[in-house]
């Protein structure tokens, strides 16, 4: 028996000798590959594929190859500068993990810089970066399928998962983006952003001045902000989930003098505010058409900073909002074109089964107004005695409440097509992480001559091209 006791240590000794050694001459094969100077040697157009390893340092290809570190490759900034620079036209960079770059703003610090076209990123995962993708005047480039995850530091501090300045006809396709800051497209047109999922940042997407882009299919869920379009015109935003955008300023989609946009078939859940519109449209002679979204479950349906015009908002879906709509500044919204709109807060009737209203859905203002127009009254939105306060003023009203909307034709059914708990139970939490009162016999008084232009040149460009194949 002790005779098997040595036998056993002996060759349990020399088994870890030979692991070690193994572990040893990896690690030394890594060490001596010098990665730099393979790249460098690779001929345009052909691949690398470099030895399974950890490469520290900071990386720059500037010819056109293929960088395929599918043998499980990680190159490590180990906190200095950007990972790896793309400084050439038509390079792929695939199956990578970067990880570790600097924590510097001002230098961009970030997995991947982009200064070139034509360029393809995809299924890399991004690990401990300040910054993920920057793209900087280059165009025609794919990102796709990749992992990007922010430094650990508090939100403000943390850079942007994919940053577009001043780039065009780029694609950001089916990535994966958690805890990083934004998405940001700055001085960008004619960019597809497609298919992404994102979560746990400050904005989702945030366009500055950029026009004609493409916003299709995204998941975006747990931000503060989900959308939001500053001075950029010609955009569509189509087909998107904007879930849970939470907090003071959450929103889900925000405008900010924002001209001929189509916001359509999007799904705007349990936000703190569901569509935000400030001075938008905001050119001459242009539109915004907001239609087939199912807007519910959100505290503010839809809120505008002011009185202002120039809105068809159509076939909608207006469930389960704890207010449908708030006008700041005492204004109403009635200069938009409210249509065909499903309101679950509508007491009216459909006699004829036609499936529309046999009257029009009119929203009035009563003490709710308090709110609306002093923001600090806000604090006790809901409160007992708020509530009381508009009970009293809708039952026997003491001063003129104010008319907010008129649909002359609300749909009877609901557009989503989905019961609105079962909507709620299978949509806004499908992975870990009170109704609103209308006034009853209120006489609705003469309607507003309000006349509506038909849409704009541009808004019909847009319609037209969302029909064509």
């Amino acid at each position: 028996m002790h005779v098997l006791v040595k036998l056993f240590t002996a060759s349990s000794s020399l088994l870890l000798a030979f692991l070690s050694a193994v572990l040893l001459l990896a690690g030394a094969a890594s060490a001596s590959y010098d990665l730099q100077a393979a790249i460098d040697a690779t001929e345009a157009g052909g691949t690398l594929v470099p030895p399974k390893g950890t490469y520290k340092g900071n990386f720059t290809i500037t010819h056109p190859i293929t960088f395929d570190g599918s043998n499980g490759v990680v190159l490590d900034a180990e906190g200095k500068g950007t990972v790896l620079l793309v400084k050439t036209t038509g390079a792929t960079v695939r199956s990578t993990i970067l990880r570790n770059s600097g924590r510097l703003h001002n230098e961009l610090d970030s997995g991947v810089q982009i200064r070139g076209d034509f360029n393809i990123l995809k299924d890399n995962d991004m690990q401990n970066v300040l910054f993920g993708f920057d793209i900087q005047q280059s165009n025609n480039n794919i990102v796709k399928n990749n992992k990007i995850n922010s430094r650990d530091v508090d939100l403000p501090l943390r850079g942007d998962a994919i940053r577009l300045w001043y780039s065009t006809e780029n694609k950001i396709l089916n990535n994966q983006i958690t805890d990083s800051r934004d998405v940001v497209v700055w001085y960008s047109k004619n960019n597809q952003i497609k298919g992404n999922k994102i979560r746990r940042g400050r904005y989702g997407i945030h366009f500055m001045y950029s026009q004609y882009n493409l916003v299709q299919g995204n998941d975006i869920r747990n931000n503060t902000v989900g959308i939001f379009l500053m001075y950029s015109d010609g955009i569509k935003v189509l087909d998107n989930k904007i879930i849970e955008s939470s907090g003071s300023s959450g929103m889900g989609i925000g405008f900010k003098e924002t001209s001929d946009v189509i916001i359509a078939g999007n799904d705007v859940l349990g936000n703190a505010v569901g569509l935000y519109l400030d001075v938008s449209p905001y050119q001459p002679d242009s539109e915004n058409l907001i239609s087939d979204n199912n807007i519910s479950f959100n505290g503010i349906g839809v809120q505008f900073h002011s009185d202002w015009k120039g809105n068809r908002i159509v076939h909608n879906d207006f469930a389960s909002n704890f207010t449908q709509i708030v006008v700041r500044g005492g204004g109403t919204a009635m200069r938009h074109l409210w249509e065909g709109n499903h309101w679950d807060s509508y007491e009216g009737f459909d006699k004829d089964l036609d499936t529309k209203g046999d009257t029009p859905f009119d929203l009035w203002s009563y003490a709710d107004r308090l709110w609306m127009d002093i923001m600090p009254v806000s604090f006790f939105r809901g409160s007992p005695g708020l509530e009381a306060l508009d009970f009293i003023e809708r039952l026997a009203p003491f001063s003129e409440p104010k008319q907010l909307i008129r649909d002359k034709q609300p749909i009877m059914t609901r557009i989503a097509g989905l019961d609105p708990v079962e909507l709620k139970t299978n949509t806004i939490h499908p992975e870990p992480e009170g109704e609103f009162e209308h006034e009853d016999e209120t006489e609705a008084g003469p309607e507003p001559k309000v006349e509506h232009s038909p849409p704009s040149k541009a808004l019909q460009l847009l319609l037209k091209a969302r029909q064509d194949p």
